[in-house]
Parts: structure tokens; sequence; C-alpha cells
């Protein structure tokens, strides 16, 4: 029930900011609408709203150099990862995207923090990185996505080299 919720709002707010803009959205628009509502599905702790935004051969090199490669398979992780961090959020910003429209690829730069908590403490990490966009059909999805943190604090967790 929750994930229908979420994705039925998700889809909501990405309709109600595209109709109030003049005309048909640009894909830059549409790619930032899309990390905008794939950021409120992590902050809902909705693994299948975020992999809703990945193609089926999605590629992650997370932080810690972990990588998963597949849909299935990162969704996974998230719900994982959503339920031994109840209250872990991550949050990516754009900074730069860049086309490449006769294949239908985009970049995105950006930056991306994340919080959780361990025990008292909270670990606050932030960094850069990069994503590779397919379009597929008339949406923009997330084929690859690499990050690479340049601040870690609070627990030693950011003590370990990975």
């Amino acid at each position: 029930m929750k994930r229908g919720l979420v994705i039925g709002v998700l889809a909501a707010s990405v309709l109600w900011r595209v109709s109030t803009s003049s005309g048909q959205p640009t894909d830059e628009e549409l790619i930032r609408l899309a990390r905008d509502a794939s950021n409120e599905a992590i902050r809902n702790h909705d693994a299948e709203a975020v992999a809703s935004f990945f193609t089926e051969d999605y590629s992650l090199v997370a932080s810690t150099n972990l990588q998963i490669t597949g849909k299935d398979a990162n969704r996974e992780s998230f719900a994982e990862h959503f339920e031994e961090r109840p209250d872990v959020v991550y949050v990516r910003t754009p900074r730069e995207l860049g086309f490449y429209h006769p294949w239908g690829m985009a970049y995105e730069i950006g930056t991306w923090e994340g919080g959780w908590s361990e025990g008292e403490r909270r670990v606050e990490i932030r960094g850069t990185y990069l994503a590779k966009w397919q379009k597929v059909g008339d949406r923009w999805l997330i084929q690859a996505e690499v990050f690479v943190p340049t601040h870690c604090e609070g627990t030693d967790y950011c003590d370990a080299k990975p």
C-alpha cells in the first residue's frame, strides 16, 4: 500500500510541475524532475520507487567501492539498506547536465549527501557523483551512478577504509 501511494504522489508531483511550465518539458527538466522524485523515494524508504528510475542493467559504484549491477539487485540492496538504517537519507543535487540527443544519452554531475544514526551518534557523509541517463521511450532512466566521498564524520564508519 505504501509503495503505491508514494508512486502516485510522485507521479502527481511530476505531472503538476510539468503542467505548470510552458509547453512540453525539456529533457533537462525531465531529468531534474526524475532526480527530485528519486530523492523523495529514498526519503520515503521505498525501494520499489527508487528502482523505478533505473534501467534493467543499472550499475552502481557506491562511495565504499561496493559495485552492484542490475535493477533487481540494486532494489534489494536499497531495501536491505533501509531496513538496517531506519533513518538513512540520501539527497543527490544536480549541478550540471549534458546531452547527446542522437543516442538518447545524458550525464549528470552533482553533489550528494547522506546521513544515518549509529547508536547515539550520526554519520554525515557527502561527495560528488556522476550519473549516466538513457532515454527509454519518453522517460529518462539512470543507467549508471558513481559516488565519490569528499567528507565523512560522526563515527568510526568514516575511519574504516573500504
